[in-house]
């Protein structure tokens, strides 16, 4: 959103709450067109102005928003079909159903989101081997609790400046640990074995 496009934005919000606005500078109205114009530089001013416009819509309290209230409003007109923590756990819990023997393949199908969360195939089978009982009451509200403060965090940084995540970008990076390969499970290293067994007897089972 341009300086141009936030300054219609802001004479929207001036027309809507004329009080707030009467005793502000040419100066101070300025600060707070330019400040509004850097934190919405990514979106389209067709969508802040909805966002603008829902809130006015339903604002009991007379009061201008802030610009993270308008941030998430946008993030709500974004994303209407956001997964709840019971359908992220619904995904989780029909990948374990397979996720003996099906786990890389059940694990790729998931969201990047959920994976995050999983955090690789063999838990997948690990989970897959426990009692129903703990796996639907204990595991899953564990996982739950995780999506719920995954989601929020990447809600945030969906409505962060460009800059800024350009910055957070290259501090995550300077930082990085180095990934450590992923360890065999004992079924992965059984098959391992096989395989071996197979190449050297020519392919005769073992």
């Amino acid at each position: 959103m341009t300086i141009e496009e936030t300054s219609e934005i802001m004479d929207i919000l001036k027309s809507a709450y004329p009080n707030f606005y009467k005793g502000q500078s040419e100066k101070e109205q300025l600060k707070t067109t330019k400040l509004w114009a850097a934190m919405f530089s990514d979106d389209d001013s067709d969508i802040v102005a909805a966002a603008v416009k829902a809130f006015i819509i339903t604002d009991e309290k007379s009061f201008p928003p802030s610009i993270g209230v308008i941030k998430n409003k946008i993030a709500d007109i974004a994303n209407p079909d956001a997964m709840t923590e019971y359908e992220a756990w619904g995904l989780v819990a029909e990948a374990i159903s397979d996720g003996y023997y099906g786990a890389h393949e059940e694990f790729s199908k998931l969201p990047p989101v959920l994976q995050k969360i999983v955090g690789s195939p063999n838990q997948l089978r690990t989970w897959s081997l426990m009692e129903s009982k703990d796996l639907h009451t204990v595991v899953a509200s564990n996982f739950m609790r995780s999506y719920r403060v995954m989601a929020a965090r990447e809600r945030e940084y969906s409505m962060l400046p460009g800059d800024v995540k350009y910055v957070i970008s290259e501090i995550s990076e300077r930082f990085k640990m180095p990934e450590l390969p992923e360890p065999m499970t004992e079924f992965e290293i059984n098959e391992r074995r096989n395989e071996i067994a197979r190449q050297l007897t020519g392919g005769r089972a073992t």
